[in-house]
């Protein structure tokens, strides 16, 4: 049976909803290849070159994906015809084993809102480097990133460093959030700027993650 039809498990918060693949047609040159089983898996998705454009891709090769949502807030404009209100969402997937993914969307209801920016995350989906970097360590697992690395967004800015294996995560809540839906256990963190801004205290710790695979070694 095609990957593409197959339907997943949503974790929102504690609840559980279901994602259905039934009636997915795909409109991209990877999702057909995806939906006709020629790609089965999430690695070779990411390795073939083309881009990801369909969430539908993300549900079918990660049935183990895990959604959690980061921010709620309600943002006004003014228009002729009076005041608008929307939702702005920021939502972090991904699957504790390597994988994750931020995204951020608005809608005029909250739930809508939940379900656009997690496909915006599916689709910015990305498979760090883990390892046991710390000199303290050296048990050889992969429970912490490999070297010291920084991501940076707006005026954050957040330094992350190779930690002993049963440290923890020792960083703020939203970077917490992130590193341990990507699969991070143990991590020493330094960040600096306006770190009340968590679309960007989120941006910044998944820009330092993704370096772990854009970094030379």
């Amino acid at each position: 049976m095609a990957q593409g039809k197959r339907g997943r498990s949503r974790v929102e918060g504690n609840r559980l909803s279901k994602v259905d693949l039934s009636d997915w047609v795909p409109k991209t040159k990877l999702g057909k290849m995806v939906h006709s089983g020629k790609i089965d898996n999430i690695d070779d998705a990411l390795r073939s070159g083309l881009p990801i454009k369909e969430s539908e891709i993300i549900d079918a090769l990660l049935p183990d994906l895990r959604e959690e949502v980061l921010d709620i807030n309600m943002v006004q404009r003014m228009t002729d015809s009076g005041r608008r209100v929307k939702f702005r969402v920021c939502v972090v997937v991904g699957n504790e084993d390597g994988y994750v993914g931020v995204g951020q969307t608005k809608d005029l209801q909250v739930g809508p809102a939940i379900g656009k920016a997690a496909k915006v995350a599916k689709l910015n989906l990305i498979k760090i480097r883990r390892g046991c970097g710390s000199w303290e360590c050296g048990c050889g697992l992969e429970h912490t990133v490999p070297f010291e690395v920084r991501g940076k967004s707006g005026s954050v800015e957040i330094v992350l460093k190779p930690a002993p294996r049963g440290l923890g995560l020792v960083c703020g809540e939203t970077p917490r959030k992130v590193l341990r839906l990507a699969g991070i256990e143990d991590v020493w963190t330094r960040s600096e700027g306006q770190q009340r801004t968590t679309l960007n205290f989120a941006m910044a710790t998944f820009n330092a993650l993704k370096s772990t695979v854009t970094m030379k070694v």
